[in-house]
């Protein structure tokens, strides 16, 4: 965890919000993005603090290359359905209703940016002669093949597995099926390669949207078509890692041997097992070398924090379609104010987490890009990635089956009608819409039963765990402790101190079917630049430590991995990031009609300038 101290307490006064601060050191080397003219920078007394404390688991025009679409048609005005100017739940910010689609004839290549050193890479997709694309179809009367933990295989599965990806490592380089070729697909999706079809100035980006659990789906389906292919075996089925679970939270054995297909020299050699990866930002308890009672114990609290994050980011925070996949992307739309228009509007909360968490821990600290894990470009060179989309896939299908009545997929078009194009194990290119792959079962495929503990990980209040404020309502009792503050004024740069602000809550009724969510908007940061940090309400201000994921305080986190766009270009990305609270307010039994919360941002790594922060209801 990041060091704290203390530092005098600096008072100022400004309309509109209140901001706390406290000094507070993340261990980072990101290069400043904000040197020329920060909004603000002072101190306050300490830093914040909280503490913490754990169930089972198609319409498409054929005869072209590429489809075309005239915007005309298509354009959308405000109001009603996807896009009421009321909804949160939608991102009722954008004009243009269009499917995305990548441009395959403008691929190019893809760029990874530091700000110092840039580098293009060639990531496009080989164009075979008289090849055509084809719609895809679910495969018809197939049995369901089972994905299994990958630290539950045995060796016969372990022997044909390698197999595979030896073969596919032995295809010729020009042959899409290729394990480079296809690594590169996720460098071009993800690495600013495409424009979308018929907007060639508009980059197209899978990640940090509505698009990212189906794009990585099927980039899965059809690597695991291609591997059964190569031995034979139409049934096969590609492991995922477990990192979900207690005995599933190291690096997989099977991706270790030096000898094997299987492993990828590009990774963090000081995160090999038996270190646990952490779901929260990636990082891990340094291990002593001989273990010790110490050892044993932040073991054990490693798996319970990675257990509440789990709670956090699949029941807590995701009780709605935009909150678990994200914002909605608009194809064909330029406006820099209309959200939806931005190739990164907003992730889920599982991308936006452990998914990025993992990316983290695996990749390599390797100067300045971080291959291969820690980089998107690089991160489909090494093996383990498929084995980790695997268990973000299966988030996807457990999510669905969670209670709540809103757990339930999209349906608008613009979302089911968004496609991508990938070759499949024939070396035909296919192209796939989201309506597609909504349900892995119609694809062939389903996961092993497993344990799923942080069914049973409910984060609780520190403030009860230690005797405070029992007897007396606690977002009171916190309230009443806050009567005089710093103030500031947006944008906020968050960099090396944590920051208090309280937020007004909305003043019109609550429905009975509304979730209150937490907005942070215009959050700026350097695409390049790996960042987090992490976010709580009403904490207690002991200031020795801020919260953690086991803390009802705790709401959760952003995060961003590097990746680049365009060499010597803008940047800069701008995202946004809701946080829901309606179950975190019950459970500090805060007030309803209390009519403000204050909320802490802690800075753990990188820098990031937020616009504007407020408290809306998603419907």
């Amino acid at each position: 965890m990041a060091s704290t101290t203390n530092s005098p307490s600096t008072l100022l006064t400004l309309p509109n919000f209140s901001i706390q601060t406290s000094t507070f050191l993340p261990k980072t080397s990101q290069r400043s993005i904000f040197k020329k003219k920060k909004p603000f920078n002072f101190n306050s007394k300490r830093v914040v603090s909280c503490k913490a404390s754990n169930g089972k688991q198609n319409d498409a025009d054929t005869s072209n290359f590429l489809n075309r679409f005239d915007r005309r048609d298509i354009l959308l005005g405000l109001g009603g359905g996807l896009y009421g100017a009321t909804s949160l739940v939608r991102d009722p910010f954008a004009l243009a209703v269009v499917p995305i689609e990548p441009d395959l004839s403008s691929c190019g290549e893809s760029t990874v940016d530091t700000g110092k050193t840039c580098m293009n890479v060639p990531c496009c997709p080989p164009k075979l002669k008289d090849s055509k694309i084809i719609d895809f179809e679910p495969p018809l009367g197939c049995k369901i093949r089972y994905r299994p933990a990958a630290h539950l295989v045995d060796r016969d599965y372990l022997y044909k597995f390698e197999s595979a990806m030896e073969r596919m490592k032995a295809l010729p380089v020009d042959d899409p099926r290729n394990f480079m070729q296809q690594a590169n697909i996720h460098c071009a999706y993800c690495n600013g390669a495409y424009s979308q079809v018929g907007f060639p100035d508009q980059k197209l980006e899978v990640h940090y949207s509505w698009l990212f659990f189906p794009f990585h789906r099927m980039y899965l389906y059809f690597f695991e078509r291609i591997l059964g292919k190569l031995i034979g075996d139409p049934d096969f089925a590609m492991p995922f890692w477990n990192w979900d679970s207690p005995c599933g939270m190291t690096m997989p054995q099977i991706y270790l041997d030096p000898y094997s297909p299987l492993y990828d020299e590009n990774r963090n050699l000081e995160h090999q097992p038996d270190v646990l990866v952490n779901l929260n930002d990636g990082k891990s308890f340094v291990k002593p070398k001989k273990k010790d009672d110490f050892y044993e114990l932040t073991k054990r609290e490693q798996i319970k924090s990675n257990l509440y994050v789990m709670y956090q980011q699949m029941v807590r925070s995701s009780k709605t379609a935009s909150c678990f996949h994200g914002a909605a992307y608009l194809g064909g739309c330029a406006s820099e104010t209309d959200i939806g228009c931005t190739p990164e509007p907003r992730g889920g909360t599982i991308e936006n987490g452990a998914h990025i968490a993992v990316h983290k821990f695996v990749g390599a600290k390797n100067p300045p890009y971080n291959e291969d894990m820690g980089n998107f470009y690089s991160a489909g060179r090494d093996p383990l990635f498929y084995a980790h989309h695997g268990n973000v896939d299966r988030m996807w299908n457990i999510w669905k089956t969670l209670p709540g009545k809103k757990r339930r997929d999209f349906d608008e078009n613009v979302w089911l009608n968004s496609s991508f194009l990938f070759y499949d194990e024939n070396a035909n290119m296919v192209r796939v819409k989201v309506r597609d792959c909504l349900d892995s079962k119609t694809l062939g495929y389903d996961y092993q039963s497993v344990d799923i503990p942080w069914l049973r990980s409910k984060p609780t209040s520190r403030r009860s765990r230690l005797g405070v404020g029992r007897g007396q309502d606690q977002g009171q009792d916190v309230a009443a402790r806050r009567k005089s503050k710093n103030r500031r004024s947006f944008p906020i740069v968050l960099d090396k101190v944590a920051v208090r602000i309280e937020i007004p809550r909305p003043k019109k009724p609550k429905k009975k079917d509304d979730e209150e969510v937490l907005v942070l908007q215009n959050i700026q940061l350097d695409r390049n630049d790996s960042v987090q940090f992490d976010v709580s309400i009403n904490d207690d201000e002991d200031d020795d430590n801020p919260c953690k994921p086991e803390d009802a305080e705790f709401v959760g986190s952003f995060s961003n991995l590097p990746h680049g766009d365009n060499c010597h270009s803008e940047a800069m990305l701008s995202t946004n990031l809701y946080l829901p609270l309606s179950e975190a307010l019950e459970d500090l039994k805060i007030n309803p009609f209390e009519d403000s919360i204050v909320v802490t941002l802690v800075p753990k790594e990188g820098e990031v300038s937020i616009g504007n922060i407020k408290i809306d209801y998603v419907c």
